[in-house]
């Protein structure tokens, strides 16, 4: 069973399924031990964030510092910085 307990915020990570089967997300919060929000600041702007199921995602074992920090401090994160690090980790 998928669970949250090797994933952390900021975290990127890949839908196996639904409608954005293959895109790129970053990890904003674990909700519980098998759901987390997800964001990408394109098609899932951070105000909608999307709640997916662990076992529809893959994680890669990238994850964004600044995402983190900026979560962690509750700082505000903009759509466009969202897209920015998912380029800049190489990913997208």
């Amino acid at each position: 069973m998928d669970t949250t307990q090797d994933i952390s915020v900021g975290q990127i990570v890949k839908s196996k399924a639904g409608r954005d089967k293959d895109r790129l997300f970053v990890v904003l919060d674990i909700i519980d031990d098998q759901y987390v929000l997800v964001s990408d600041g394109d098609l899932r702007k951070i105000d909608k964030a999307k709640k997916k199921k662990m076992k529809h995602l893959a994680k890669y074992n990238i994850i964004s510092e600044e995402v983190k920090k900026r979560i962690d401090n509750h700082e505000k994160i903009s759509n466009l910085f969202l897209r920015r690090e998912l380029e800049k980790l190489g990913v997208s």
